[in-house]
């Protein structure tokens, strides 16, 4: 500098700065032909080079590579559409060695409060029957459904595990084709649910399938005869899906489905557990569809012990009963969640870090709970109508062939009955009950994520809101008969009870629709909205009013005639006047 100004040499000196960064730019751009060189070297300093055909390319560039995500299993095999083996035999149950009682179970959260009661897997903890006779419990890790059927039929377990959806896939075992039992011995005696399935089981979806309905003509992988394929027939039906509309792609079990579903991007989706699936969601490209969170209230967990061991040992039966209740309410402690996640993890060989993370992907179900779940006939998601959805969908795809087998067969309510006269149980609440706030439909609408949407069909008469309109029908002999304008109108309800049901922790948005007939006189759509809005409502009202539902999961709207039911078809006033019934997760994903 000089004086303040800049001398020939500063700029000299600022010129070879430039130059060298524009040099050192266009070496890296390749302006430079041969001179560019890739500054990519292996661990011996050796340069190294991409082969093209190993390059993600196309469509799925952008998306994230399936070797940087780990899942639960990296290997897969595909297996094919297969109903589930033959019981491979059965037999009296094994005499109680030492008075022990033989349980089996499968690795999940769910089993926690057992697993507590008897302090570990080991037979060593004394439990008592409500008289004081003494007794023992051997917990058998049996993850195998099919392996631990065999061996609960052979005599070799007297309580064995399984999920209501799975129950009617070994009642095609157990019973004949007209639904009587092949050998009483086996037959299943239900006491006691465990618990919910709350986010451990899952849907992951690419980023394009916004709903169910986007489902159609893709490929879901996952594992068949297994919670997962009820999980995803479910969702298909409820969301107006038949199962031929996709194309499914079977696994071993559901940690394969979400290896398939990331290794293949012609998969659409992948019906997994826990971790996998909050995994596979985070990845670009992905996302949640829907999880048991969401869908709360759709796999239940129960465990149940066989009719032969059953009828000769109640007291047994029942301090099993008593012993997990009284767990459930132990384990609201953090410092007993720590103990059982110790010992799950001696019995499950996982760490026990992951045994007490996977502790929340299951809700244990208390006394209250049971209550609601077996005996409360306004529970629409009550177990005979999980036992039965799980008929109608296997009945469905033919994995159950034989006629169904009605609930109160297999579950035996006695001891629910006697604790409910005890006010120690008596006295408990139901505490898995979302409370859900008033919301706006248009916060709903643009806040959360829309799962899936059905159309039910509910035959107003014209002009008219209410379900209960009567009117008087000539028969065919000539006499004058009152009934309702929709005499199916209770069944609908009953249909969006159970299309509801599962989703504990949804909101539901129910929207009234009109015909289009006035359209050319009114001078507005003022009446239309109002009088949609009107029918949204009375079915809102009518469902929270029979089913004991909250008022503030439900919300109401009137759409008019904006949307005809078929667009092909638009004068179709009868089918026009109806409600649709649309499912939101409470935050969006």
């Amino acid at each position: 500098m000089s004086g303040g100004r800049p001398t020939a040499a500063f700029y000299l000196a600022v010129l070879a700065v430039v130059g060298g960064l524009v040099y050192f730019a266009g070496n890296r751009a390749g302006f430079f032909g041969d001179n560019a060189k890739p500054d990519v070297v292996d661990g011996d300093g050796d340069e190294l080079t991409l082969d093209p055909d190993k390059l993600n390319v196309g469509d799925t560039a952008a998306e994230a590579s399936s070797d940087d995500i780990v899942t639960t299993v990296q290997e897969y095999s595909y297996v094919p559409a297969e109903r589930l083996p033959a019981v491979k035999g059965t037999a009296a149950y094994k005499p109680l060695e030492d008075n022990t009682v033989s349980f089996a179970l499968n690795i999940w959260a769910g089993w926690a409060p057992i697993i507590h009661a008897n302090e570990g897997f080991a037979a060593k903890k004394i439990w008592k029957t409500p008289d004081g006779k003494e007794f023992k419990v051997q917990l058998i890790l049996a993850d195998n459904p099919v392996d631990m059927r065999d061996a609960y039929a052979a005599g070799d377990y007297h309580i064995g595990w399984a999920t209501v959806d799975m129950l009617p896939l070994f009642m095609e075992g157990f019973v004949d084709k007209s639904g009587k039992p092949r050998d009483s011995r086996v037959m299943p005696r239900i006491f006691q649910q465990v618990d919910w399935s709350n986010g451990g089981d899952g849907i992951v979806v690419r980023d394009n399938i916004k709903t169910v309905k986007d489902l159609r003509g893709k490929k879901i992988a996952l594992a068949q005869n297994s919670p997962s394929q009820y999980f995803g027939l479910s969702m298909l039906v409820a969301g107006g899906l038949q199962p031929t509309d996709v194309e499914f792609v079977y696994l071993n079990d559901a940690f394969e489905a979400a290896a398939a579903f990331n290794a293949n991007k012609d998969i659409a989706a992948c019906v997994s557990w826990a971790p996998d699936i909050y995994t596979l969601s985070e990845q670009k490209g992905n996302r949640m569809l829907v999880n048991t969170q969401t869908a709360n209230k759709l796999i239940a967990d129960v465990w149940y012990a066989r009719a032969d061991f059953a009828s000769e040992h109640p007291d047994l039966v029942e301090g099993i009963v008593r012993g997990i209740f009284d767990s459930m309410e132990s384990l609201k402690d953090q410092s007993e969640k720590q103990k059982v996640s110790e010992w799950m993890a001696q019995g499950y060989a996982i760490p026990k870090d992951e045994c007490l993370g996977m502790l929340g992907d299951a809700h244990w179900t208390n006394f209250a709970e049971n209550r609601d779940f077996f005996m409360n006939q306004n529970n629409p998601a009550r177990f005979e109508s999980v036992w039965n959805q799980a008929y109608y969908i296997y009945r469905r795809i033919r994995s159950v062939q034989h006629q169904p087998v009605s609930f109160d067969k297999v579950v035996d309510f006695s001891i629910l009955q006697k604790l409910a006269k005890e006010e120690k149980y008596a006295s408990q609440k139901n505490e898995y009950r979302v409370a859900f706030a008033p919301k706006a439909t248009s916060e709903i609408v643009a806040e959360s994520d829309e799962v899936l949407s059905n159309t039910v069909i509910i035959h107003f008469a014209p002009n008219r809101h209410d379900l209960k309109h009567k009117v008087i029908r000539k028969k065919d002999d000539g006499t004058e008969v009152e009934e309702l304008y929709d005499p199916n109108v209770d069944f609908v309800l009953e249909e969006i009870s159970n299309l509801v049901a599962g989703f504990g922790a949804a909101r539901v948005l129910i929207e009234g629709h009109t015909d289009a007939s006035m359209k050319p006189l009114l001078p507005d759509d003022e009446l239309v909205k109002q009088l949609s809005a009107n029918r949204a409502n009375a079915v809102k009202e009518a469902l929270v009013e029979k089913y004991q539902l909250d008022p503030n999961q439900f919300n109401a709207s009137g759409v008019g005639w904006d949307r005809p039911a078929d667009p092909n078809d638009p004068g179709n006033n009868a089918k026009n006047r109806r409600v649709e019934i649309r499912v939101f997760t409470a935050e969006s994903e």
